[in-house]
């Protein structure tokens, strides 16, 4: 399976963007769903995962409070709404499906660039 990010730019800090992730080759409702992150020259991060009803959601702590993640079942797709963008978010995002929080598969997208800049 194939995620595909977007959503991604430039934001200055403080700012605010929102991530989208969809597929249609597979039906997301029966998986968890999380984003991730890579900045330049450093390992992909665990940013966010949410389960299947969007009743469970975790954060990595630095974006606790400013970034929220959320899914639409009948629309299969996540979000990642990013409010108080920091220059540290300056990152591609990826989004990745799972069985559980933790556990993912490997259904890399291309990721969405997002550069936090004044």
């Amino acid at each position: 399976v194939r995620l595909v990010e977007t959503g991604g730019g430039l934001a200055q800090p403080g700012g605010s963007l929102t991530l989208s992730c969809s597929t249609s080759e597979e039906d997301l409702s029966n998986y968890v769903l999380a984003w991730f992150r890579q900045a330049p020259g450093e390992d992909r991060e665990f940013v966010a995962a949410i389960n299947q009803r969007g009743g469970s959601k975790e954060y990595r702590e630095s974006v606790k409070g400013r970034f929220t993640i959320s899914r639409d079942n009948a629309k299969n797709t996540a979000y990642l709404q990013m409010n108080e963008l920091k220059p540290e978010d300056t990152a591609v995002y990826y989004c990745n499906g799972g069985g559980r929080i933790g556990v993912y598969y490997d259904w890399w997208g291309p990721g969405t660039q997002v550069t936090v800049s004044s």
